[in-house]
């Protein structure tokens, strides 16, 4: 005999979340499905790095100051921490609207813009919002079914709309948003001084090192736990990996600290949405570089809305199969039966059974005799007779 089981199955809301990102750490992690480019990042880091420590750090450590692995070190921990912090948190994504508040939504835009005519193309949905007496319009996202808030754009890539959105970087391997663009801000800042550093200590160490013993005999010269690998091909490597990172970089922190001075995106810079035409000025703007500033990078970040670790219960039956027990115990009826149901407990089979209805033999007149029918008081429910399949009323 199969008994049907309700087993309650927890699951986290991060595995139900629509769109086209990656979780990790049972949603502690929320990273694009695209990390190819990130990974590159993380090993041209390491990779300069490591041989930056392994070589040039240990000779200039004693030629000129152990301050200089320190200081490098600092640099290279500060960098691999925003840059794990900006790829690794949620950059600000908006929930999408359930069913109930998209057909709500959908009501209320049916019934502003009335019926539109078959043929015709239905006008925009835009609602007109005002901050600091500037009017800004709010789109609605098709996607979301959501009007989005000011600043907010839809993501191709992660397909979500993200609040305050900035761009989508593959470097880092997320969007960059309203709740990772300072930590994005201080990755590249930090890996532009790092990036310098390590370029200038590396001509640093060719200069000292051809003045003991010539340039000649310096890239000549080969590790000495390292003999069939020249030093000049590790030299050469780590400075072109610095050289063309210093156009990249430095060039991309003088756009964002540009960017951050005006207190604009990357998005509204391309688009050109404050450029001044039609007397269109920013309205997040305080005209203050400091006061911008401020707000960008030390202003309060707001929580996470998607509670990606909250539990969601759904049921889960489950079919387990289990077999009466048998024995002569189980046979007999309880002391609480009365004559009819004890005869029919000892007509049972062997097995455990219940014999066919033809083989049970139909009850005599004296048991289905009953009294004569008392006379009921108002509000006292009628007796139900042993005629089968009949009720009195």
């Amino acid at each position: 005999m199969s008994v049907m089981v309700a087993r309650k199955k927890v699951v986290r809301k991060w595995e139900k979340l629509p769109g086209r990102n990656t979780f990790c750490c049972d949603g502690r992690i929320m990273m694009a499905r695209q990390k190819g480019i990130f990974y590159l990042t993380l090993f041209l880091i390491l990779g300069t790095c490591a041989l930056f420590f392994a070589f040039e750090c240990r000779y200039l450590a004693v030629q000129l100051s152990p301050a200089i692995p320190v200081f490098a070190a600092v640099l290279f921990l500060f960098a691999m921490a925003t840059l794990l912090r900006t790829s690794f948190s949620d950059p600000g994504v908006i929930p999408r609207a359930l069913p109930d508040e998209a057909a709500f939504i959908e009501m209320e835009i049916e019934a502003t813009n009335g019926t539109v005519p078959q043929g015709q193309r239905p006008p925009p949905r835009i609602k007109n919002f005002q901050i600091n007496n500037q009017i800004v319009k709010l789109k609605y996202c098709y996607t979301c079914k959501i009007f989005r808030p000011p600043r907010a754009s839809h993501c191709s890539i992660c397909d979500n709309c993200v609040e305050r959105f900035d761009h989508h970087c593959p470097w880092v391997g997320n969007c960059v948003g309203k709740r990772n663009y300072r930590y994005f801000y201080l990755f590249i800042l930090s890996l532009s001084l790092l990036t310098i550093y390590i370029f200038t200590f590396n001509i640093v160490y060719v200069a000292l090192k051809s003045l003991k013993i010539g340039f000649l005999n310096t890239l000549k010269e080969t590790p000495g736990t390292y003999p069939s690998m020249s030093l000049t091909v590790l030299t050469v490597l780590e400075v072109l990996i610095c050289f063309f990172t210093l156009w990249s970089v430095v060039g991309l922190t003088g756009f964002h600290t540009f960017l951050v001075a005006l207190n604009q995106t990357t998005n509204e810079d391309i688009k050109g949405s404050w450029t001044g035409k039609n007397r269109v000025q920013n309205p997040y703007s305080h005209g203050n570089i400091v006061k911008n500033c401020c707000e960008v990078l030390c202003g309060p970040l707001p929580p996470s809305v998607l509670d990606r670790r909250g539990i969601l219960q759904q049921e889960e039956s489950t079919a387990q199969e289990g077999s009466c027990p048998r024995g002569p115990s189980t046979q007999e009826p309880p002391a609480t039966q009365g004559p009819g149901q004890a005869q029919e407990a000892g007509m049972k089979q062997q097995d455990g059974s219940i014999p066919p209805p033809s083989a049970v033999p139909a009850p005599s007149v004296s048991d289905t005799e009953m009294p004569e029918e008392k006379q009921r008081t108002p509000g006292e429910l009628p007796v139900p007779s042993l005629d089968a399949g009949r009720v009195e009323h």
